[in-house]
């Protein structure tokens, strides 16, 4: 069975779309008007191996906030609805990423409640036209619409463009981690029963 999903959202301030396909090759199709949040998009797809296409368009003469913001809400809802009643995952995913100076822990649960811990700390208040403030809004964002416990420890970086890319990529290698069938699992990893 494909693990697809797709979800739209219009809003007064953004119009967005997303689709995910977790059993995909890294193919990404993304527009956001804001080209290294772009960039980074395409590297969640790439790394996570994860076919991805985001369609998003809204007040960027304002600022990047609300667009960056609900793309979050809705990759989260699209990865939910993907991972469908989430039997046969490993549930859980980590990855320790190098890029140059900078070295991101990513830690996530599949759990079904969402929680969030976060200290990416950078020096500079933009990198091109993304606001290096709305790197924990976005993830936060993901992270409660997905309902996932995601975890990101920076453990050195000193260049902005390094540290975020590094995050987003170390986020594509644990979630692929997490969403991986095990044929071990015949229900859900869990002793709740569900998930």
């Amino acid at each position: 069975m494909a693990r697809i999903g797709n979800v739209k959202r219009e809003t007064g301030e953004t119009q967005i779309e997303v689709t995910i396909s977790l059993d995909g090759t890294g193919k990404a199709d993304v527009n956001t008007g804001i080209g290294f949040f772009d960039h980074m998009l395409n590297n969640f797809a790439r790394h996570g191996l994860f076919d991805l296409t985001v369609k998003a368009t809204g007040d960027l003469y304002v600022d990047c906030h609300h667009l960056v913001e609900d793309t979050g809400i809705v990759l989260g809802q699209a990865i939910l609805m993907a991972l469908g009643d989430k039997k046969g995952i490993r549930r859980y995913g980590n990855a320790i990423l190098p890029m140059d100076d900078a070295l991101i822990l990513c830690a996530l649960d599949l759990s079904g409640r969402p929680y969030f811990a976060y200290d990416l700390k950078f020096s500079q208040p933009m990198c091109g036209y993304f606001e290096t403030a709305m790197t924990r809004e976005f993830f936060y964002a993901v992270s409660y619409s997905a309902a996932m416990n995601l975890h990101f420890k920076m453990l050195s970086g000193e260049n902005d463009h390094h540290i975020i890319e590094c995050a987003f990529k170390a986020f594509a290698k644990a979630m692929d981690m997490a969403t991986q069938n095990d044929e071990r699992i015949t229900s859900v990893l869990s002793t709740k029963g569900i998930l």
